[in-house]
């Protein structure tokens, strides 16, 4: 399918504002990270030794700027102060509107492909080498991190290739003959028994193939940090049903961050022969598959605490490192701004909420299970999680009578509801959004162009607008580790 000539008219259109608009912003907050641009005559003159790939899944402009207005400290985030701005067109090869497996492979190999494949032309027959893949036949270290499952689309397009995404006990499976160096962050959806299953036969669990290809597990804080540099590892932290770390504003003390599985895949993968890591903030477009704005927010600065661990190498080796963030796509049409506050945007307010709305889903399931939480009982929680109710705090704040029916009937249908609708939960975290200045027009994802920003050797070529595919073809003349098949 091709991609309509008019969807294709408006997208170098908005390519063309965005860019206008990135740049403006980018000149204004070059110094406070410390970052130098330095222009070269040509583009791809740079070799990078060092190559850092961030993705933040479901990120588009909007939900940087509201990580950066939510969770301002009077530090800007890391990634707006680069020195290099640039913007791509994310389509599928046969949808406008892209999923993470199409995605991704653009980003892993420079090529475009169909919904829901990883890493394989659209035909499913021919598989495409990424440059994880590139990187590791050169002879350096390779390292692929996520904040959800190891076997999610977006980190499986750089070590597997598969027909389909869902498809997670296969995909898994290939971790192991990757050859990669150290996978982090999330545990491996394809281990969970309905997986493993699938087929009939029971196929075999994950952890004890790494281990039999001679891979170091480990799954709390201490036991990767007595990873000795050299060893192959797939560190993983406590996980959800989804395989995926918890969203970073619901992280406990003894779960590992996006942050730390980067600091760790550092220390391992350092090395005269240089590497290549992508690390993918995941739980992004999870928050806004939820239209959970202050969920968005947290994980946008827990992606951005990634990345100043790159930035904090880079300083160390400013000559040889190339830090490339990007997205796979935006998820959820996040507006700042919304027709019921106008101008009056109150985006601090979203600081009043304390969980993510999927937590206070759980707890709402919980207080329906137990039978025992009345109508008033849950608006107290409501006033503890979400700050709603604090009228004479802040008569934003304030529930209305009209709200309070609103929020009445959603916990009555919430009860009366099979488990699992906890509309309850959505309710409220809508109500503090509108309250906010939040705007959504969809919980899926979106065909906006999304942001790149570049630091280092080379970032140069990043600037301007392209496709998708253009990050992996820049990173490959970069680095000069292959080239399109």
């Amino acid at each position: 399918m091709t991609v309509p000539r008019y969807g294709t008219i408006t997208s170098a259109l908005l390519l063309k504002l965005l860019v206008l608009v990135m740049l403006v912003s980018a000149s204004g907050c070059k110094g406070s990270a410390g970052l130098v641009h330095k222009t070269d005559k040509g583009s791809f003159s740079s070799r990078p030794k060092y190559i850092f790939l961030f993705i933040g899944d479901g990120m588009g402009m909007a939900q940087v700027k509201l990580s950066d207005a939510v969770l301002d400290s009077g530090n800007v985030l890391a990634m707006g102060s680069f020195p290099v701005t640039g913007v791509t067109a994310t389509h599928a090869e046969n949808r406008y509107i892209t999923d993470s497996g199409a995605a991704g492979t653009a980003l892993a190999t420079g090529f475009k492909t169909s919904i829901g494949t990883i890493s394989m032309k659209s035909n499913h027959r021919d598989t495409l080498r990424t440059i994880a893949e590139m990187a590791k036949q050169k002879g350096m270290r390779v390292g692929i991190v996520s904040s959800v499952g190891i076997d999610n689309a977006t980190p499986a397009c750089f070590y597997a290739h598969n027909a389909g995404r869902g498809n997670y006990h296969d995909i898994a499976m290939q971790m192991a003959t990757s050859g990669f160096d150290y996978f982090g962050g999330g545990y491996a959806e394809g281990d969970f028994a309905h997986n493993r299953s699938k087929e009939g036969a029971i196929k075999r669990d994950i952890p004890s193939v790494m281990k039999a290809a001679d891979y170091r597990v480990t799954t709390g804080r201490e036991d990767l940090l007595s990873v000795v540099p050299g060893t192959r590892c797939w560190a993983y932290t406590r996980f959800d049903g989804k395989a995926a770390l918890s969203y970073a504003m619901d992280r406990e003390g003894e779960e590992l961050s996006l942050a730390e599985f980067t600091r760790q895949g550092i220390r391992l993968l350092e090395n005269p022969a240089g590497f290549f890591m992508m690390v993918e903030g995941g739980k992004i477009d999870w928050a806004c598959h939820a239209n959970d704005a202050a969920a968005t927010a947290h994980d946008v600065a827990a992606f951005d605490r990634a990345i100043a661990e790159a930035v904090a190498f880079y300083r160390l080796h400013p000559d040889e490192t190339l830090i490339v963030v990007t997205a796979d796509h935006e998820c959820g049409g996040l507006s700042l701004g919304n027709a019921m506050q106008g101008y009056e945007s109150r985006l601090p307010l979203l600081r009043r909420q304390k969980i993510s709305q999927e937590r206070f889903s759980q707890k709402v399931a919980a207080w329906k299970k137990s039978g025992k939480v009345t109508f008033a009982m849950a608006l107290d929680s409501v006033k503890v999680y979400y700050g709603l109710g604090y009228g004479a705090l802040d008569p934003a704040l304030a529930i209305s009578l009209q709200e309070r029916k609103i929020l009445g009937d959603a916990y009555q249908a919430n009860h009366n509801a099979v488990p699992g609708a906890e509309r309850f939960a959505s309710v409220v975290t809508g109500m503090l959004n509108s309250r906010a200045g939040i705007g959504w027009t969809s919980n899926v994802h979106t065909a906006v162009p999304v942001p790149v920003f570049a630091a280092g050797a080379g970032a140069e070529a990043f600037g301007g607008s392209y496709d998708n595919t253009g990050i992996a073809e820049k990173i490959m003349r970069l680095a000069r580790i292959g080239g399109r098949q």
